[in-house]
């Protein structure tokens, strides 16, 4: 792959298309995710959630782990590629006549370069030619939400751990994502 490029090794039902990356990002990919990722991704969503997870006084060094155990799904996660080096991973699964953005985590020296909102695009892309909505959960005081509101969500709902967020198809972002 050339410095400048995407490759996206697809799957056909879950499959989402790399694009090209931006300035501010290396070469990245997405590839499906496997049985045998399960553990790499635990231990980033314990990494990652972690600083919020205490702030709200929700941290459970075993329950933040088996959370992500209980919900894996192989057949709708797709890992963040960063050359070689496994970066991140995002969820995409219908629920609730939506589709459900989840488990997108990077790993910390990949935030804030660009790669969330390159990888963010990318999803919304394809759940727009669906013309499906996008719904998701960001904890309280998440830095996270502002990726999101940038990229046209809004809140639907809150109570005191969480904001439930959702994007109609093709919802205008923020041209300074």
């Amino acid at each position: 792959m050339d410095a400048g490029g995407i490759r996206s090794v697809t799957r056909p039902d879950t499959a989402l298309p790399a694009r090209t990356a931006s300035s501010h990002t290396a070469a990245w990919a997405l590839r499906p995710a496997v049985a045998a990722d399960i553990e790499t991704i635990t231990e980033l969503r314990a990494t990652v959630m972690r600083a919020d997870l205490e702030r709200l006084g929700r941290y459970d060094d075993q329950r933040v782990r088996q959370r992500l155990r209980d919900s894996f799904s192989p057949r709708y996660t797709s890992i963040i590629m960063l050359g070689r080096e496994l970066a991140g991973c995002v969820t995409v699964r219908p629920a609730e006549g939506r589709q459900w953005l989840e488990h997108f985590y990077l790993a910390p020296h990949c935030q804030g370069r660009g790669l969330g909102s390159a990888v963010l695009r990318t999803v919304l892309e394809r759940t727009d030619a669906q013309g499906v909505t996008v719904g998701l959960n960001v904890l309280r005081g998440s830095g996270a939400r502002r990726l999101y509101e940038r990229h046209g969500f809004v809140v639907e709902a809150q109570d005191a751990i969480d904001v439930f967020m959702m994007r109609p198809p093709g919802a205008m972002a923020d041209t300074k994502a």
